[in-house]
């Protein structure tokens, strides 16, 4: 993907307010059928590992909302992470996230980079935005990373005095979240019917954190052991039961 040359544009005055009850947000179809299963598996991963809390929102094609110029500005990341928000009423379906007055900043935020050149690449500084100036200079979102699945490489850009600085992968092909404490990277294989290239998450010492069914097959595992050592443990039993009568003595009476 190429980054567009960055444009000498005007600050933008940048506001937090409620999206209106009646404001239609975008409705576009995702652009492949591994995008909802990149970010579904994504979130699976850290709730089997209790990574996620209440206060948190983990989403994925959420509309996030800022007013730029007096004008509301919607961009539905595929993935993204905010590490305190406001609870929503009893009923309340929340069908976008405006920071700062729904909780805290969007702390990490993913693309998963189309086919079409630059898109998620864009700085474009002038409406409708270009994805990476909105992330960047508007909702200033401290890590942003995206991966592309045609050319299976993943990046991270960390915001350093108010610009993204590109950090690759290290020498095992992850990447540091470090709101999340945790390392991203590629990983080939299968998953509910699956097989592909998907993101998955390690800790500091290089443990991967398991998938939910991934967990469940850990412990059908465990399960069919114990039951196994139980019954090894049945059978060495009769069969010394057997050699002591063999010899004559009745086990029962010692």
């Amino acid at each position: 993907m190429v980054l567009q040359a960055r444009s000498i544009a005007a600050k933008p005055t940048v506001t937090w307010e409620p999206l209106p009850a009646n404001f239609v947000l975008p409705d576009d179809p995702v652009e492949n059928t591994q995008q909802p299963s990149l970010a579904a598996a994504l979130t699976d991963a850290l709730g089997a590992a209790d990574f996620i809390h209440p206060e948190m929102l983990i989403a994925s094609n959420l509309a996030l909302v800022a007013t730029v110029n007096k004008n509301i500005v919607v961009k539905a990341p595929d993935w993204f992470y905010v590490p305190q928000v406001q609870p929503v009423a009893e009923g309340v379906i929340r069908r976008s996230y405006t920071p700062n007055i729904e909780g805290a900043n969007v702390a990490v935020v993913m693309e998963f980079l189309s086919e079409a050149e630059g898109g998620e690449l864009s700085i474009r500084s002038t409406p409708p935005y270009g994805k990476l100036y909105f992330y960047e200079q508007i909702l200033q979102i401290p890590t942003y990373v995206t991966f592309d699945p045609y050319e299976v490489s993943l990046e991270a850009r960390y915001l350093q005095d108010g610009q993204y600085v590109l950090h690759s992968p290290n020498e095992q092909g992850r990447v540091w979240i470090p709101q999340l404490e945790l390392y991203l990277g590629i990983w080939s294989g299968e998953r509910l019917g699956q097989t592909m290239n998907w993101l998955r998450w390690w800790d500091n010492s290089g443990n991967l954190l398991l998938w939910s069914s991934e967990q469940a097959e850990q412990e059908r595992q465990r399960a069919e052991n114990a039951i196994a050592q139980l019954e090894a443990e049945k059978q060495r039993y009769q069969s010394l039961i057997e050699r002591l009568r063999e010899k004559g003595i009745d086990p029962e009476q010692l």
